[in-house]
């Protein structure tokens, strides 16, 4: 970049001052938060709390979930559980301010684990849905029909604002309450980006699955009416073979399905959607990544579909993050970061949500690329097209948050504190998008960390047409 030196004497200090301000700023911003909260491990809401509640009605459908059912956003997959039996499949819908109304039926899976039969799961895909549209829909027959409604993300496009909430590591204590009714006050937020650990079942005895159905009753008011688009993180294992289980992932892939197919993915563990211009890929940290893997092929044959001049967002979703500075947990992305981290500097990711870290944490936007076993250069760096890389495992979890942190604060650590809360991320056009942290203790209206974030694809092809001419 240029510098026009206009005047002589104190304007050139100034000038240069400016410059080496901005710079400086870009890459150390180095904040640890000393916001005070007390430290004591979040209890868990009772059963009995109304957030667990029964819906009314011998065999009532519950748990109702949504996310995206196909790779565009003009498909819906809807599920549901009856306790009792079956019920029906059907799922009945109809745009707002319509009279036409449509049906489609699901499929009903259930599975056992240990001592544990699952209810009834319904999985319903409702395609070919106008976008941008309101509709409303129902489940279940008689005395016990719901009715919900959710509304389409608008056509895919580079210009298309539209907002993600962002959230992880929920949990069903106190505190995770806390963080869907924040989330919930902010109106800004149309879908969820869920960055992995869902019920925590696993940290009851014997990973006790009806801790499944109470947290999926929890959710039921938020995720009911709009998309949560799912990944999964070390708590949806379920990994127990010394009783039996070893089948990883089997409450979670039998509850939570996702469009995984719409993208050539063999597994529901990674895969990928557009949603208005964003293109959202969602990785798993506890699938084998390694070279020649199919979860590496398909990604290492995925990044160039992206058409950046449709969805000029590049988001990736995924629960173990590539950089913490907290000591918990420290490094464990170490390993996917060093397969990966080149990919997404030379596609041009944007930014890395990711969970597992109970607390939060954005970085600057840095690589590490450089380094092999040779030439020591081990210290990440400022990378003007590395994604910036945000921790927000802070949705409330069962083990309370963590508070010791590397000391002193690496310099490509931007913000960190220990507290519970979400994010959104607003979409404003190709060019710009503008990104918010809320803790739970204030008001949604508060951001306790902000950033502007300049599209990486847009801003790289605007400096070289401006150097071409």
């Amino acid at each position: 970049m240029g510098v026009n030196w206009v005047r002589a004497g104190s304007v050139y200090i100034l000038l240069l001052g400016l410059i080496l301000g901005a710079f400086l700023g870009s890459c150390n911003g180095g904040v640890s938060s000393r916001y005070a909260r007390g430290n004591d491990i979040s209890a868990d809401m009772p059963l009995d709390s109304d957030v667990f509640a029964l819906p009314v009605g011998y065999n009532a459908p519950q748990q109702v979930h949504i996310t995206q059912g196909d790779h565009e956003g003009r498909g819906v997959i809807v599920s549901w559980v009856t306790p009792e039996e079956p019920g029906s499949n059907e799922v009945v819908y109809w745009a707002e301010n319509s009279e036409t109304k449509y049906s489609s039926l699901g499929t009903v899976v259930t599975y056992k684990y240990y001592n544990y039969s699952s209810p009834y799961i319904h999985h319903c895909t409702i395609t070919n849905l106008e976008f941008d549209t309101k509709y409303f829909y129902e489940i279940g027959t008689g005395d016990v029909t719901r009715q919900f409604w959710f509304t389409t993300p608008p056509a895919v496009g580079p210009d298309v604002p539209y907002t993600f909430g962002l959230i992880g590591d929920l949990g069903q204590t106190f505190d995770s309450n806390r963080t869907l009714a924040h989330y919930e006050s902010n109106p800004k937020g149309q879908a969820v980006l869920f960055v992995g650990d869902l019920s925590y079942a696993d940290a009851y005895p014997l990973h006790d699955n009806n801790r499944w159905d109470s947290w999926a009753r929890f959710v039921e008011r938020s995720v009911a009416y709009q998309p949560w688009i799912w990944s999964a993180g070390n708590h949806e294992i379920d990994f127990l073979p010394e009783y039996g289980e070893g089948e990883p992932f089997k409450p979670y892939t039998h509850r939570y399905y996702v469009p995984y197919e719409a993208s050539g993915s063999t597994s529901p563990l990674w895969y990928s959607i557009k949603r208005a211009s964003a293109y959202i890929i969602v990785m798993s940290s506890y699938s084998a990544y390694g070279m020649y893997t199919p979860q590496y092929k398909w990604l290492i044959s995925e990044l160039p579909k992206v058409n950046r001049t449709e969805t000029p967002w590049l988001i990736v979703v995924m629960h173990c993050p590539l950089y913490s500075t907290y000591t918990h947990h420290y490094m464990e992305g170490e390993t996917m970061r060093v397969m990966f981290e080149k990919y997404f500097v030379q596609y041009k990711v944007d930014v890395v949500f990711s969970g597992h870290v109970h607390a939060y944490e954005r970085t600057e936007r840095i690589s590490n690329i450089a380094y092999n076993i040779e030439n020591g250069l081990c210290t990440p760096k400022y990378d003007g097209s590395a994604p910036v890389y945000i921790t927000i495992g802070d949705g409330g979890n069962q083990e309370g948050l963590l508070y010791e942190m590397v000391d002193p604060q690496p310099l490509y650590s931007a913000f960190r504190e220990p507290s519970y809360g979400h994010a959104t991320f607003e979409i404003k056009n190709r060019t710009h998008a503008y990104y918010a942290w809320h803790r739970n203790q204030d008001g949604y209206a508060v951001e306790a960390d902000s950033l502007w974030f300049h599209n990486l694809y847009w801003n790289s092809t605007q400096i070289s047409s401006t150097a071409s001419m």
